[in-house]
């Protein structure tokens, strides 16, 4: 892996300013990615009560204007349900978050697989579908999974949907602390819903239902990798790469692919993440030589014939090995030619890295006299990446490595900028953010850098 040398943080340029954009007294959390409509006109959050978004007790998702600062509820839950971390659609008025268990049972309470994505129109406030179908009880449904999804976001035409899942099949055996010999334990992997292909499921257990659309698994993980190999027990925090995929050096396109970190035992036993790729094909809805689409009630769903995953960093042997920092979920440049993640560089500093979905040696972006503090977007142009760094609002030009702050250093590190959220508009002009307000209780509430000048641009 290269380290560019770079300049630490310019400061803000004149034409820059931040706006709070909401001022009611209780708390709200945006999503790492997706948070703007597609007309840039609103920005989407959730109401969890915890500043960190920790705990899935939110029971409204909103929408505030931008300009005007007015506020509308896109979904209030139900008989107890809770919901949260939404995401918007890129190319109408739809939006996608998680949505916990109605009706709560001591058997059946919010947990990683006992959640689904649900989908509303902002033209039809509150009338929820289910995006993902679920399916139980043997013999499963093809299309339908059997446990529990996590923040989903479309693809950049809308024709699909990413998110991470849990099986709850398996893990209830993992209760029940069955023994993993001959089937899979639970363990997190990445799913994608086609939409426009329902999926109907029999009424064999009373918490299956039906869903939008077509649903599959589309990584592998096993119970035990071998140490110092490319094999995987944890797949999760992906992006799609590129608006209409990549294109590889030979000159061949690949329209599907989704960049995320996978988890690998180095040969000395530990585990970190590493960046992985996952080319999938066109047509999700054929069995792949893994095993069937749905699983069975010994093995998880197996991702469809055609899915290639792939590792594409190998940092075993650097002083910090593995991805590091912030939580943050991989996101890939809009024409699909980098892949941006964090890491720790020799000296200890979390630094920006990109590395290309074809594979190829990875280049360190930011300046390691400053760490970056958070989760993280590309500008629409491709050509810089909005974070979080030495408690303000910051982008960075990919090419140069320059940082230019966007906002104050925040006086103390309890009202810096969050690092859970620091998102471009669709346009490019602006990045939504949060922060914590002393003034309003100490809850987060929204804001927007009005980044850049009439170029489009955030730097010149």
């Amino acid at each position: 892996m290269t380290a560019r040398s770079t300049n630490s943080i310019r400061p803000i340029p004149p034409e820059v300013r931040e706006r709070t954009l909401t001022q009611s007294p209780y708390n709200k959390i945006l999503t790492n990615v997706g948070v703007w409509s597609q007309d840039g006109q609103w920005i989407v959050y959730d109401v969890r009560p915890d500043v960190a978004g920790s705990i899935f007790d939110g029971e409204r998702i909103e929408r505030v204007h931008v300009e005007t600062g007015e506020v509308e509820v896109l979904y209030e839950s139900r008989n107890g349900a809770k919901c949260g971390v939404v995401t918007c659609s890129p190319i109408d008025d739809r939006v996608v978050f998680i949505l916990g268990p109605e009706r709560s049972t001591p058997d059946w309470t919010y947990g990683p697989s006992r959640r689904q994505g649900a989908i509303v129109s902002a033209s039809r406030p509150s009338e929820a579908s289910f995006l993902d179908a679920r399916d139980l009880v043997a013999p499963f449904t093809p299309g339908a999974l059997r446990g529990g999804s996590h923040v989903h976001v479309f693809s950049p035409d809308a024709s699909r949907v990413s998110y991470t899942y849990d099986d709850e099949v398996l893990t209830r055996l993992d209760e029940a602390h069955a023994p993993t010999e001959g089937r899979d334990a639970n363990q997190r992997n990445v799913a994608v819903s086609l939409l426009g292909r329902p999926v109907g499921v029999p009424r064999t257990h009373e918490r299956n239902h039906e869903g939008q659309a077509f649903s599959v698994v589309v990584t592998r993980t096993i119970n035990e990798p071998r140490p110092g190999s490319d094999e995987i027990c944890r797949a999760c925090e992906e992006g799609w790469i590129g608006d209409a995929g990549y294109v590889t050096p030979g000159g061949e396109r690949r329209r599907w692919a989704l960049a995320y970190q996978g988890t690998v035992v180095a040969k000395n036993g530990s585990r970190h993440a590493e960046v992985f790729v996952a080319d999938l094909p066109e047509d999700l809805t054929f069995p792949g030589p893994d095993g069937p689409l749905e699983g069975t009630t010994l093995r998880r769903p197996a991702p469809p014939a055609g899915v290639v995953q792939r590792r594409l960093t190998f940092t075993d042997d650097e002083a910090f090995p593995g991805l590091a920092g912030p939580r943050h979920w991989l996101r890939s440049s809009p024409d699909g030619s980098k892949i941006a993640f964090l890491r720790r560089d020799r000296s200890g500093s979390v630094r920006l890295w990109t590395v290309p979905p074809w594979g190829d040696e990875a280049t360190a972006v930011t300046d390691p006299s400053f760490s970056v503090e958070s989760a993280f977007t590309w500008s629409p142009d491709g050509q810089s990446i909005a974070h979080v760094s030495d408690g303000s609002v910051c982008v960075t030009e990919v090419e140069t490595g320059e940082t230019t702050r966007l906002t104050e250093k925040a006086t103390s590190p309890q009202f810096a900028p969050r690092s859970e959220a620091c998102v471009f508009s669709p346009d490019g002009r602006r990045i939504a953010s949060m922060r914590t307000c002393p003034k309003m209780r100490r809850r987060n509430q929204v804001h927007v850098v009005e980044a850049l000048p009439t170029t489009g641009r955030v730097l010149k």
